[in-house]
């Protein structure tokens, strides 16, 4: 008895630990075994509840999405009282790491009326704490899409503030570096000053450890220069922090391609780039889906979403599935080993108040945890006249909107809908053997 129930305990604790963790230095991220790590991941939201619940389930999927060399997730609403061991293990055993948002209904930064409340800051640090303890956790997301016009860029304190404290709580519990950063929707107008503001100032505390945009503009038989990426990778080539798209894959026109893996991964971007997230997992009226779960049953006009059934065997869709999965196949990026990295680059400037452009003048002082947003807030965040620089103004032409924006499975800047550690599973060994 006692040798069969150490065995079950040794297997647990070499799945546990047997991935290897990410962190971030300077502008990429690498495993801990010292490799450049560049992300091949898949937007995984089944429904608006948690996903990484029910192991039967993430063991199909899981199984499939290693076929075509997925290595990352991205979930966008999770249950932190949920058991997700059986489900992070088995992402685990087929290399697959997960980048979790913080964020759910009640719970995401509004962008008109921005506030940092304790009650958001202990709703998302309950999920760093449920989420932390397993070594493929690769990140997490303290908002999604939260700005999307320059009026909105006024929440912009708020997200570094709640990357700020959510950093700070992290060190403070002795947690693995696990980086916290943002997903933003992809809008010209806020082009770089969003992405140079969340990195920007001389107290690293409290700027980002990642920026990470969703992305549409590459569809159809476009190219790097078409299709603005050439411009995404001029703002990035400076970028002190490491930069990834948390969603892509266009869908117009039909079928989709993923033609821009072969530049996101290859030579021109994989210097500043650390891969992309693939939007979606499963087939929707969106028609992002690569995957489907069975005939969409019959349902309301009104509730369209209802009528996709949304767990069982997942079934490729074709040819969407198979051409990522070429796409992927033929791309194996090596970077650079950590151990020959030293990072150079050092934050950018940051962005000075430009009437209906950026309305965040250059360094602010970050709002404190419960601060209270009114008037005299927002003047202090606005105040200013100085004109933008030239890397301040906005740049690029008119993106896709994100499908994500009107998901269910989304956070979408949140207009949407207890765990065993390796260090547990030590003690109970020793408990086990003492018997």
């Amino acid at each position: 008895m006692r040798a069969t129930i150490f065995a079950g305990l040794a297997a647990l604790a070499a799945s546990v630990t047997a991935i290897p963790t990410i962190s971030a230095k300077g502008s990429k991220l690498f495993t801990s075994d010292g490799h450049q790590f560049f992300i091949k991941g898949i937007a995984y939201q089944l429904s608006p509840d948690d996903p990484l619940i029910d192991n039967t389930q993430c063991k199909l999927d899981a199984s499939l999405m290693s076929t075509i060399g997925a290595n990352a997730i991205r979930v966008y609403h999770v249950d932190p009282t949920g058991d997700h061991r059986g489900c992070m293990s088995t992402f685990a055993d087929a290399g697959i790491h997960l980048f979790v948002d913080l964020d759910t209904v009640g719970t995401y930064i509004l962008s008109d009326t921005p506030e940092w409340t304790r009650n958001q800051y202990s709703a998302y640090t309950k999920v760093v704490d449920e989420f932390q303890q397993y070594n493929n956790t690769a990140g997490f997301f303290v908002g999604n899409e939260i700005l999307t016009n320059a009026n909105s860029s006024i929440a912009a304190p708020y997200v570094k503030a709640a990357a700020r404290d959510i950093k700070a709580y992290r060190d403070s519990k002795g947690y693995r570096k696990i980086p916290v950063g943002y997903s933003a929707a992809d809008i010209p107008s806020l082009r770089p000053n969003l992405q140079n503001y969340l990195a920007c100032g001389t107290n690293a505390s409290e700027a980002l450890d990642f920026f990470s945009l969703n992305a549409y503009e590459w569809c159809g038989d476009s190219s790097y220069d078409l299709s603005g990426y050439s411009e995404l990778n001029q703002n990035a080539s400076n970028y002190n922090i490491p930069i990834f798209f948390s969603e892509t894959g266009c869908n117009k026109p039909e079928p989709r391609t993923f033609a821009d893996q072969a530049a996101i991964l290859g030579d021109r971007m994989n210097p500043y780039w650390s891969g992309a997230i693939i939007y979606e997992r499963i087939a929707e009226a969106n028609n992002y889906g690569l995957v489907s779960y069975g005939t969409p049953i019959s349902a309301t006009v009104s509730d369209q979403e209802a009528s996709y059934i949304r767990s069982g065997t997942p079934t490729p869709i074709s040819p969407d599935f198979s051409n990522l999965s070429k796409q992927w196949k033929t791309l194996t990026p090596t970077g650079v080993s950590e151990s020959a990295y030293s990072p150079a680059l050092t934050p950018p400037s940051c962005p000075a108040y430009t009437s209906d452009v950026w309305e965040v003048n250059g360094a602010v002082a970050l709002p404190t945890l419960g601060q209270t947003y009114d008037a005299g807030v927002r003047s202090s965040i606005t105040a200013g006249t100085a004109a933008a620089s030239a890397s301040g103004k906005a740049s690029g032409t008119a993106a896709s909107a994100s499908p994500s924006a009107s998901h269910t499975g989304s956070a979408s800047g949140g207009n949407e809908i207890a765990g065993m550690s390796a260090g547990l599973v030590v003690v109970m060994l020793g408990f086990v053997w003492w018997l």
